[in-house]
């Protein structure tokens, strides 16, 4: 069974490899913006590809550029079939990576944590 696994870790990341370079280079959709391809996930019968994204400018809305990408899935299927050497190619599902958004909102509560610290003991020092 590890070998499995194995298989398709490496094809989620060929795949991956490949969609930001399509996606990039040749999708000309204004709902996109600036699209990351941070993970894909493969079915372990190969048969569904789970193409996790993030999108740089955080004002946009991820719905529109969900709904750009599923526009364009049989494009890219295409695009990969002639790039990607394998029988069949997954089906692309696509969803919105939020553990950037978690990551910065941790760590502006972490920030803002350490202040009020950081202020608590000023005061101290200078009530002692």
């Amino acid at each position: 069974m590890p070998k499995d696994f194995e298989r398709t870790r490496r094809v989620g990341e060929q795949l991956q490899r490949e969609l930001a370079t399509i996606i990039q280079q040749e999708l000309r959709d204004p709902r996109l913006g600036m699209v990351t391809i941070s993970a894909v996930e493969v079915s372990k019968d190969m048969s569904v590809a789970k193409v996790f994204f993030t999108m740089l400018d955080e004002s946009s809305d991820h719905t529109k550029a969900i709904e750009a990408l599923q526009h364009a899935a049989g494009f890219l299927q295409h695009e990969l079939g002639r790039r990607v050497q394998l029988r069949t190619i997954p089906r692309l599902r696509f969803a919105y990576d939020e553990s950037i958004e978690r990551g910065s909102a941790l760590s502006a509560l972490i920030d803002t944590a350490v202040k009020t610290d950081r202020a608590k003991h000023v005061e101290d020092d200078d009530g002692a």
